[in-house]
């Protein structure tokens, strides 16, 4: 069991996480590359630069999506822009 385990959700599923853990710890441990993704901390979007500087905390609500490139045709949603998808 880990010691001083916190509860949060990632992706609307519950997740246990080390207690002072931050979300670029967080990322690592998901095998998440930061370059093409999205964080929403508590419904608050983060700089890239803050990852490895907020800390999460108990009950803390994550979001992480990612950057898929490529767009769409001009007609299809999104107006040819890339599109985001939740991991």
């Amino acid at each position: 069991m880990m010691a001083d385990a916190i509860q949060i959700q990632v992706n609307g599923e519950q997740r246990g996480c080390q207690a002072g853990a931050t979300v670029g710890d967080l990322l690592r441990e998901l095998a998440i590359k930061t370059e093409r993704v999205a964080v929403e901390l508590n419904l608050e979007i983060l700089d890239r630069k803050d990852f490895d500087h907020r800390s999460l905390k108990q009950g803390d609500r994550v979001e992480v999506m990612s950057f898929i490139g490529g767009g769409a045709p001009a007609n299809v949603h999104g107006r040819g822009r890339g599109v985001v998808h939740a991991e």
